[in-house]
């Protein structure tokens, strides 16, 4: 499937409010090859040339919902440089864990479905636990993910459940701090 900034739907579309629904495991062919589809634009997009070249925006996760489908799939893949990644597609992934301290980006947080900037902390838990089908490996598995990964994780799988970035933001106090958060630069 053709995923590229002009398929990915942005928040004035009702759609990415919408809950999205499980996928029977193992994969179909047709929820592996779209879940392999979107691991390769999140790769291929923080490649300067591909990012061009296909018309694509830097990203390090996407979830199905943003390309106008509502299956619990999501891609995520986060270059450390040097060889060192963290690649996962996951198939209805939940948290069933979560540490109660909190973390956040210190510059705040983007969406490849949302057009306009919306400034504030994004509070997550610093620690949690999923559980999902691992596209990759072809199982059910259970990990553990602290700090960035963490954040990205709960991004993506917010997205399941139609809900974005910016529902996290205090309106009256965007900035606000948390003195016992893990910040992250």
């Amino acid at each position: 499937m053709l995923i590229n900034n002009d398929t990915i739907i942005k928040d004035s579309n009702p759609l990415i409010r919408r809950s999205s629904e499980k996928v029977s495991v193992p994969l179909s062919d047709e929820d592996h090859i779209l879940l392999m589809d979107m691991l390769q634009y999140v790769r291929d997009s923080i490649d300067p040339m591909k990012a061009q070249e296909l018309n694509l925006r830097p990203a390090v996760g996407i979830s199905a919902v943003q390309i106008g489908i509502l299956k619990q799939l999501i891609a995520v893949s986060i270059d450390y440089g040097e060889g060192e990644k963290s690649e996962y597609a996951l198939a209805n992934p939940r948290i069933v864990s979560h540490s109660v301290r909190n973390a956040y980006l210190k510059n705040g947080e983007g969406c490849l479905s949302v057009a306009n900037e919306h400034e504030g902390h994004v509070f997550r838990h610093a620690r949690i636990t999923v559980k999902a089908y691992d596209a990759l490996a072809k199982k059910e598995v259970t990990f553990k993910l602290s700090g960035y990964e963490a954040i990205v994780l709960q991004h993506e799988i917010d997205h399941l459940s139609g809900h974005l970035f910016y529902d996290h933001i205090d309106p009256t106090n965007p900035w606000k701090e948390d003195a016992e958060a893990l910040v992250i630069e």
